[in-house]
């Protein structure tokens, strides 16, 4: 509860929690409370916001408001379910090059090199070819794409880790490899690797929209944010409030994220902390 109280002191940890788990909120429960994304109703369609429609309707007359609360499942997950798989492939990739190094370190490195070597977007976008367009898609390509980089992250602090004496310690007492990088290493290892999936967060719910954008993720009538700014394109001048809402959506959602992210880095790194 004190740290808890220590980091709500932060302003830009509060306000970046308290507009994201909004917007989980909303993901969550406000389903239940809107009409349903997919009900068309052509006799009012491209209308402004009004008391019926908080947002207006879009051009098959379905309520804006009620795509844009299903879609933040769809974002959301897209966000949270590819860093966190990420992670995983990261973790694995990460802890066994640094610790045990030689071939296996230069074989996993040269491969991350390569994958880093290309625009995260690219590296998405070629995945996402050799798949099916569909809502799971982009989960899977961007999951794809953050593992080199929490690969690096997590080699590299266990590399500064392996040599040290509380290591020897427990491998002296007879403590097994997995045992060492799973109850000693990657525990010491969590600061930086928290800042990063928080952060990443932020940029994979972006690139999860782009390629909904470019037709590659959800299709319609998929009530994805991306998709939905893709479908606005042909109404831009017509009707401007149909891209406006869904890319204030993805703005404010990735600006809540990296505040959380900015404000986390503040609080774990010791460098920070007594700056």
């Amino acid at each position: 509860m004190k740290t808890l109280r220590r980091c709500f002191r932060n302003t830009s940890f509060a306000v970046g929690f308290t507009i994201l788990a909004a917007l989980v909120l909303l993901a969550l429960i406000g389903p239940l409370f809107v009409q349903s994304p997919y009900a068309q109703n052509t006799a009012i369609r491209l209308m402004k916001p009004c008391a019926a429609h908080w947002l207006g309707t879009d051009e098959f007359g379905r309520d804006v408001f009620s795509r844009l609360v299903y879609g933040a499942r769809y974002s959301l997950s897209a966000g949270f379910v590819a860093v966190s798989l990420g992670l995983l492939g990261g973790l694995l990739l990460g802890s066994l090059s640094g610790y045990y190094g030689g071939l296996l370190d230069r074989c996993v490195m040269t491969v991350c090199d390569i994958l880093l070597a290309f625009p995260s977007v690219l590296t998405a976008m070629g995945i996402v070819m050799v798949m099916a367009p569909g809502i799971y898609t982009p989960m899977a390509a961007v999951s794809v794409s953050s593992i080199p980089i929490f690969a690096r992250l997590v080699r590299a602090q266990i590399l500064s880790l392996r040599s040290a004496c509380f290591v020897d310690a427990v491998r002296t007492a007879g403590a097994s490899d997995l045992r060492i990088i799973i109850r000693h290493l990657l525990p010491n290892s969590l600061g930086p690797i928290i800042i990063q999936a928080t952060l990443r967060i932020g940029s994979s719910i972006l690139l999860a929209a782009t390629l909904s954008f470019l037709g590659l993720g959800a299709q319609p009538p998929t009530p994805e944010w991306g998709a939905m700014l893709n479908a606005a394109r042909a109404y831009i001048w017509t009707a401007p409030t149909l891209a406006v809402f869904p890319g204030m959506a993805i703005t404010v959602t990735v600006i809540a994220v990296n505040l959380l992210g900015d404000s986390l880095r503040d609080f774990l790194d010791p460098r920070t902390r007594r700056g």
